[in-house]
C-alpha cells in the first residue's frame, strides 16, 4: 500500500468514527436532557468576537468616553453628569442617572474610580452604586483602609451581603466590576427563583452566585416582589465625585429559561416535546429503505434514542433482522472486512442498553457480540 492509499485509508477511518459519533455515541437523552452527551444534533452557540480591552461584539456600549447620550436623569431629562478627561463624573445633587434602554438578565462591565483626595470615612467616602434593573445595588465605595460596615463595602450587595474579600484599590485608581445578573422569576405572586448576582472586583470573585433575599433599601429589609422583566440600569449620586468609564452590557438568557436540557428549570414535558421533535426530524432523513442496511439501522437507532415509538421500533426490528440475515451470508473474510462497522454497531447497542432504551437481553447486541467473538474481531494483532 503506497503513502496515498494509507492516507486515504486513515481519512476513511476518521470519517467512519465521526459518522458513528454523529449517531449513538454518548449517553442518550433522558427526562431532564433533550440532547445526548456530545450530541451532533444539538444547536451550536452563536459566534461572538471578544478582542482584548474591547467590548464583545454583541455588547451594547453605554459609555465609551465620548457621549452621555445613553443616559438620562431619573425624571427622563438629559443627563446632568459631566465628562471629565474621557470619564463620566457624578455631579453632586443632580440625582441618579439611568440608561435610556431597559435591560433584564445581563453581563455588565464598568470601571470606576473614587476621588484621589480622601475626604470623610465610612459611607461618606467615594460612595456611589450600580443598581441592576434599578432594584438591586452593587455598592461602590472607597473601601481602601476604610472601616465601613460590612454589607455596605465596595462590591457588597448593599444591605444584604458583604463581598467575600475586600479587593479595593487605592483612592483615585481605576477599578473594574464584572457582573453577571439574573433577575428573580415569578409566576403571578409566587416566587419560583430568587435571582442571583456574581461579581468580580478587579478580577477577584467577590460575590459567588448570591441569591437575592430582597430589593435594595436602607436600614430595613425589603422583601422581593414582582417587577417588570426589563428595566433601566441606574448609577447613584451619593454626593461624591466618583468617575466611570468603559461601561458596556450584554443581555443574556435567563438561567431559568432553559427548560429542555438540565439546569434548575428543566421541565420533563418540555424535554420530551423537544425529543419528539428531534426524532421526527431525524426520521424524515433516516431513509429506512436504504440498501445499506447497516447505515439505515444506525440512523434508526439514533431516532429511537430520542423517541421510542411503536412505529419507529417496528422499523428498527425489521432492519435488525435484515442486517443480521445479511451478515449470516458472509464468509469469514467478508466479516473481517466489516469489522469496524460490526464493532461500532455493537457499541451503539451498548449505549442504548446502558441508558435503558433497549433491554439487557437486546437481540441485536447479543448477535453482534457472538459474531465478534466467533470471528475474533477484537483480538489484538
Amino acid at each position: 500500500m503506497n503513502y496515498s492509499n494509507v492516507w486515504l485509508f486513515a481519512c476513511a477511518a476518521v470519517l467512519t468514527a465521526y459518522a458513528v459519533r454523529a449517531g449513538v455515541y454518548g449517553d442518550t437523552p433522558d427526562s431532564r436532557h433533550a440532547w445526548a452527551v456530545h450530541d451532533s444534533n444539538r444547536p451550536r452557540p452563536p459566534v461572538v468576537t471578544a478582542e482584548p480591552g474591547r467590548p464583545p461584539s454583541d455588547a451594547t456600549v453605554l459609555f465609551d468616553g465620548s457621549s452621555l447620550d445613553a443616559w438620562v436623569s431619573k425624571d427622563g431629562a438629559p443627563c446632568k453628569w459631566r465628562i471629565v478627561e474621557g470619564a463620566m463624573e457624578v455631579v453632586p445633587k443632580t440625582g441618579e442617572i439611568r440608561t435610556r434602554q431597559a435591560f433584564g438578565d445581563c453581563q455588565l462591565h464598568l470601571e470606576w474610580a473614587s476621588p484621589s483626595g480622601v475626604k470623610g470615612d465610612g459611607q461618606g467616602r467615594g460612595n456611589s452604586g450600580v443598581f441592576l434593573m434599578g432594584m438591586h445595588e452593587i455598592q461602590i465605595l472607597d473601601s481602601f483602609n476604610n472601616d465601613a460596615y460590612a454589607d455596605g463595602q465596595a462590591a457588597s450587595v448593599y444591605a444584604e451581603t458583604p463581598p467575600l474579600v475586600n479587593a479595593c484599590r487605592k483612592p483615585g485608581e481605576w477599578q473594574t466590576y464584572d457582573i453577571i445578573f439574573h433577575q428573580p422569576v415569578w409566576e403571578g405572586e409566587t416566587l419560583k427563583h430568587p435571582g442571583s448576582v456574581t461579581v468580580l472586583h478587579n478580577g477577584v470573585l467577590v460575590q459567588d452566585h448570591w441569591e437575592f433575599e430582597g430589593m435594595t433599601t436602607h436600614c430595613r429589609r425589603r422583601p422581593l416582589a414582582p417587577y417588570a422583566s426589563r428595566l433601566p440600569l441606574a448609577l447613584q449620586d451619593h454626593g461624591d465625585l466618583v468617575r466611570f468609564r468603559n461601561i458596556w452590557i450584554r443581555e443574556i438568557p435567563s438561567r431559568y429559561a432553559n427548560t429542555t436540557h438540565g439546569g434548575p428549570a428543566a421541565n420533563e414535558a418540555d424535554v420530551m416535546a423537544l425529543r419528539r421533535e428531534t426524532a421526527d426530524k431525524l426520521f424524515a432523513e433516516a431513509n429506512p429503505a436504504d440498501q445499506n442496511k447497516r447505515a439505515a439501522l444506525g440512523r434508526m437507532l439514533e431516532v429511537v434514542s430520542y423517541d421510542k415509538t411503536e412505529e419507529y421500533m417496528q422499523i428498527v426490528l425489521r432492519l435488525r433482522d435484515e442486517y443480521l440475515q445479511e451478515l449470516s451470508g458472509l464468509n469469514a473474510q467478508q466479516i473481517q472486512d466489516r469489522k469496524g462497522d460490526i464493532i461500532a454497531l455493537r457499541n451503539e447497542c451498548n449505549v442504548l442498553v446502558r441508558n435503558k432504551v433497549f433491554p439487557e437481553e437486546c437481540k441485536l447486541r447479543a448477535e453482534l457480540q457472538r459474531i465478534i467473538q466467533e470471528n475474533a474481531l477484537e483480538k489484538k494483532n
